[in-house]
């Protein structure tokens, strides 16, 4: 995210870079007597003009939080104690713009709805999770008239706990777990608990774009990290952390939203070494695990994690029950223990109803068995995705898993002008530039083949392929 002072800049940009100091001098990565970085040292890492951290660093020498020794620089200032950022009446945080530009696509009216990364209802077993309905209302008749324990329930955490354990290939207890109402409301969490303006946050390139707004929304700076087919660039991975010392990378290395693509086993571990190493702490978004189409997928990064330097997030609301909004965030106690703080103010918990209908119906046999017959249906729709877009010149990587097939259009044709006259057609579909922290892959687009049956495929994909020949062609 590339900021530079002109007469068009906010005109309290130089009040974030006062937040990014006071924020590190409260995580106590400043202390008092402190030099602070010079002025042309800042600007070039924050990527904004020399004026800019001037204006901040007066400020701060300004409220008695920093001094000057002569040729030599600014110092943090001895305090008693530092309660909170600064606020005034036209503080930085109150003129952020809030913002989902997945939300507001997803909001068009379609007939042929390939931007969204959901499951088609009719693959689900809804008959069978309706008869779980009463079931679980008359095992626990009092649960609508009660909180859960903030958390989670202490039921469904043990299930989660032996389900994780399996599943990670390490032992994880029930207190090692928090129930979030969907992995974006975890998202949001850990982002207020560890962003302050300017901080630093490594994101793949692309990445989930709900999670760069969410970022965006607490000020953050952006450091992309390319993902490919084989992975990240290590050597680049680990030049930013060494450099930024960014508050922590958040990717999705499981058939990756929106590419498709998977992190290598061995990049896996040595992620985790660079993050022990350079104290960066890896949010792993692991939403899609369970949709492969041939092998099982290489262990999380949690797997490796010795020392407590990787969160783990789980959802089951994208192939389970999307009704039910449940996934588990698993992490040490360093952040277990913040988080729910953060919890009990977001809602106090989430619903108990959900909680307790997610674990008969997700535990039992037969949806264990429904698992492996939507791979199929999911597989299949992948297929006809792709034979629909053979002979288009169109570009894609074929996916091991997930929802999504990420292709990159010819440069004669834009994607910007498609979506215009696809959703005019009702076809809609999520632009590559979404996703991108940099707003510039506008060749890209990602189709999601899961939430549309197969004769849908068939003819939104071929009146979206015959918009763009008319494009070309005239």
């Amino acid at each position: 995210m590339k900021m530079q002072t002109t007469q068009k800049d906010h005109p309290l940009l130089y009040r974030q870079v006062y937040d990014h100091i006071v924020a590190r001098i409260q995580r106590g990565e400043l202390a008092a007597h402190d030099k602070l970085p010079s002025i042309r040292m800042l600007a070039g890492e924050l990527q904004v003009h020399r004026l800019t951290v001037f204006r901040a660093y007066q400020l701060l020498k300004e409220e008695g939080k920093a001094y000057v020794k002569e040729k030599s620089g600014y110092y943090v200032a001895p305090m008693h104690e530092i309660t909170g950022l600064p606020t005034c009446e036209k503080s930085s945080a109150a003129a952020r713009i809030y913002q989902n530009e997945m939300s507001d696509i997803q909001r068009v009216p379609s007939v042929y709805q390939f931007s969204q990364a959901l499951i088609d209802p009719n693959l689900l077993p809804n008959l069978y999770l309706s008869q779980y309905v009463k079931e679980v209302f008359d095992r626990y008749p009092k649960m609508i008239g009660t909180y859960s324990d903030l958390q989670g329930d202490a039921e469904l955490r043990d299930f989660l706990g032996d389900y994780m354990t399996g599943r990670l290939k390490v032992s994880i207890s029930a207190d090692e777990l928090i129930i979030t109402s969907g992995a974006q409301q975890a998202v949001d969490l850990l982002a207020r608990l560890y962003i302050r303006p300017l901080d630093a946050v490594m994101v793949e390139r692309p990445t989930y774009s709900a999670a760069l707004d969410i970022f965006r929304a607490q000020g953050a700076r952006f450091l992309p990290v390319d993902i490919s087919p084989g992975g990240y660039d290590l050597d680049q991975v680990e030049e930013m952390m060494k450099r930024h010392k960014p508050r922590f990378f958040y990717m999705n290395p499981t058939f990756h939203n929106p590419t498709g693509y998977s992190v290598p086993a061995g990049q896996r571990k040595e992620l985790v070494a660079l993050a022990e190493k350079y104290q960066c702490l890896l949010v792993e978004d692991d939403t899609f695990r369970d949709i492969y189409f041939g092998e099982r997928p290489s262990l999380p990064l949690f797997t490796y994690d010795t020392e407590g330097w990787v969160v783990y997030l789980s959802s089951f609301s994208k192939y389970v029950a999307p009704g039910l909004r449940i996934c588990a965030v698993v992490g040490r106690s360093s952040v277990i223990q913040p988080l729910l703080t953060l919890k009990s103010l977001a809602d106090n918990g989430s619903p108990l109803v959900n909680q307790k209908l997610f674990l008969h119906y997700f535990g039992s046999e037969r949806m264990q068995n429904h698992l492996e017959k939507l791979r199929i249906a999911l597989q299949i729709r992948r297929d006809l995705m792709i034979e629909s877009l053979r002979g288009t010149g169109w570009l894609w990587t074929v996916p091991d898993g997930g929802l999504n097939l990420w292709v990159k259009l010819p440069d004669h044709l834009s994607v910007d002008m498609l979506w215009q006259r696809a959703t005019a057609e009702a076809v809609s579909f999520v632009p590559g530039a979404v996703f991108d922290p940099k707003r510039e892959m506008r060749s890209w687009i990602r189709f999601s083949y899961s939430f549309v049956n197969e004769e849908q495929i068939r003819t939104g994909m071929r009146l979206l392929t015959n918009l763009a020949d008319s494009m070309h062609n005239g």
